[in-house]
């Protein structure tokens, strides 16, 4: 099956996820600036779930640049991984409109750790559908970045139990983890033109 459909239904539900994020949002009445103080944790949780949802976009990009075609197997991994990243706007919303309280922030945590894990299981899907030697083995590799996420994921959502903003400081650490770019992939894709 051609890639093409599948790309473009995965950029059009990140747009809405992006979309429904931004909605979530909700100016305060007040016209100065401490009238802001109030919506700060929910800014802040939408930041971080903007730079999240990007990095899963960018990603999720670069690696469909790299197959030739997809199967049913890839369609479900794919939409696995959309469902996940759909619940990202609930889970923010909830973590900003509590100020990062206990279950919230281990929610957000969660719903982070099954998209890492669905991410995982599509990169897995595209690499046995064209091969371990293929252009998408080379770039995915070993995948340590992405085995080392879904790990710190579930350190933070122990570290919860203990105090929300270290489950909350788990969760920025794999941010900062995937802002660093991974050569990799681009690099395979400009081996393959």
């Amino acid at each position: 099956m051609d890639k093409r459909r599948l790309e473009s239904f995965s950029d059009g539900v990140i747009a809405i996820i992006i979309t429904i994020m931004v909605l979530e949002m909700k100016a305060p009445h007040g016209y100065d600036l401490v009238s802001l103080k109030p919506v700060l944790p929910v800014f802040i949780s939408y930041l971080l779930s903007f730079i999240y949802i990007g990095i899963y976009w960018n990603n999720h990009h670069h690696m469909l640049h790299l197959v030739r075609e997809v199967n049913g197997k890839v369609l479900w991994a794919n939409i696995h991984l959309l469902f996940w990243l759909s619940l990202i706007p609930f889970v923010t919303a909830w973590m900003g409109e509590n100020h990062f309280a206990k279950w919230p922030v281990v929610l957000y945590g969660f719903n982070l750790l099954m998209a890492g894990c669905a991410y995982f299981i599509l990169s897995q899907s595209l690499i046995h559908l064209h091969g371990k030697k293929s252009s998408i083995a080379a770039a995915i590799g070993a995948d340590r970045k992405g085995k080392l996420s879904v790990l710190i994921y579930a350190a933070g959502i122990g570290l919860c139990f203990v105090h929300p903003a270290l489950g909350f400081a788990c969760y920025l650490i794999v941010t900062a983890i995937w802002l660093v770019p991974d050569k990799r992939i681009e690099k395979s894709i400009g081996n393959k033109q």
